[in-house]
């Protein structure tokens, strides 16, 4: 990542994208601007982003058609606006590639805290990258930290780059249960105030792709009134 990471603030609302772009210009961060989902996928093909902030609802192409071409060939990280509120919404978002999201209307300061977040932990994964080598398996599945790739047996397992830092925090703690907490701070690296069911969400969508059965893991289990355990 440059020293200076460039940031594309998507949404067709003039309003929003100016308020976001005082506080992200204040820290620092260059900033590209587009109103529609097909801009989007422009600008990221020719250009080299290192976080995108993506409105659900925009005209041409919406957030989630944009993030679901997005994550055929891109992985940076993306933060969903949104004013839905619901947990199905909330799974279509997650479901699509997102890494995290914000309910509007939202704390323009809080936004930029997400923002720091999401850069520093793709940053710390690379950096964890650049120095193993390793590989983390668990029974069947295999982690290679160094391509990101999942594999169950001999099938390639395509998780987003959330979901594969979930998936990873679970196999560096094997048969430990996590809490909804400590799995949060781990991979969101924040604390974890109010987590709602994001990190649910997400394992939900992981089971989804490792499991034969993802209504009865024989990877990610539910321990209920506490959390999960591998």
């Amino acid at each position: 990542m440059r020293s200076q990471p460039t940031i594309l603030i998507a949404d067709d609302d003039e309003a929003i994208r100016e308020l976001l772009a005082i506080y992200l210009k204040n820290e620092g961060y260059a900033l590209r601007f587009a109103k529609t989902g097909q801009e989007v996928l422009d600008i990221v093909a020719h250009e080299p982003i290192d976080l995108l902030i993506l409105d659900w609802m925009m005209p041409v192409m919406d957030g989630i058609s944009a993030c679901i071409e997005i994550r055929k060939t891109q992985f940076m990280p993306i933060l969903m606006l949104t004013a839905k509120t619901s947990d199905l919404d909330l799974m279509q978002g997650i479901s699509v590639g997102a890494d995290d999201y914000m309910k509007k209307p939202f704390n323009p300061l809080e936004v930029t805290l997400r923002v720091k977040s999401l850069l520093r932990r793709y940053r710390d994964y690379g950096a964890h990258q650049a120095t193993q080598s390793g590989k983390l398996m668990f029974q069947e599945l295999t982690l290679d930290v160094q391509t990101r790739q999942c594999q169950k047996g001999e099938a390639l397992i395509r998780l987003t780059p959330k979901e594969f830092d979930i998936l990873s925090y679970f196999m560096r703690h094997p048969n430990q249960v996590l809490t909804v907490e400590q799995i949060y701070e781990a991979v969101w690296g924040e604390d974890a105030f109010e987590v709602d069911n994001t990190v649910m969400v997400h394992i939900t969508k992981i089971r989804e792709k490792i499991e034969e059965t993802p209504r009865k893991p024989s990877f990610i289990k539910t321990v209920w009134g506490v959390g999960y355990r591998l």
